[in-house]
């Protein structure tokens, strides 16, 4: 939902640094294999440390390249399929990478229940996305839900600073508000590919 409006209104920033970056020959597959290694290293260097603020600053910079990559591939002449294929695996490396971290640290401080939040959006992002590509798969179309993937990093960022500047409870609310959301949209996908086979 938000990842339409954010690439419509960034790509007037975006696509001219994409084709900058193209016409230097680089690669979008190496833009997205970095970005993801960046994503990593922030979360399971600094999360489990503590080190929200920094692994916030870390990750937010390197998602940046899930657009950037797009740009590059665009003006090179448009993706491929092994580059949609790349990208959409380093984005569940990327998502295990922030979930995981963020668990391992809440159940380390023994905020027991918010790391078992922190487990079900860690297993609600890989089934918003599995829903999608199993459709997309069997030749449907599942572009639907409100949680994907732009919006999952809103949530618990959101949570992850209001947590920091002092207000109570706002990362494990945001984990367990993330947690329903993601139940929603597997239920929104289900639905709409159920419509499609019955239609």
């Amino acid at each position: 939902m938000l990842n339409v409006l954010a690439r419509a209104r960034l790509s007037a920033v975006v696509d001219p640094v994409g084709r900058a970056l193209a016409r230097a020959g680089v690669s979008p597959d190496v833009i997205t294999v970095l970005g993801t290694v960046g994503v990593v290293f922030g979360a399971v260097w600094f999360v489990p440390r503590g080190h929200l603020f920094i692994a916030l600053i870390v990750v937010a910079t390197c998602v940046l390249t899930d657009m950037l990559d797009g740009a590059v591939a665009r003006a090179r002449g448009g993706g491929t399929k092994w580059g949609a294929l790349l990208d959409s695996t380093m984005d569940r490396i990327a998502d295990g990478a922030v979930f995981g971290s963020l668990a391992y640290w809440l159940a380390v401080s023994d905020r027991h229940p918010s790391a078992v939040a922190a487990l079900l959006c860690l297993i609600g992002a890989f089934t918003v996305s599995y829903v999608k590509a199993r459709a997309e798969g069997l030749g449907l179309t599942c572009n639907v839900g409100i949680a994907e993937r732009t919006e999952r990093l809103l949530v618990v960022g959101a949570g992850a600073i209001l947590g920091m500047l002092g207000v109570p409870h706002a990362l494990d609310v945001s984990l367990w508000l993330l947690a329903l959301l993601c139940l929603i949209t597997i239920v929104q996908r289900l639905r709409e590919v159920r419509r499609q086979v019955t239609a």
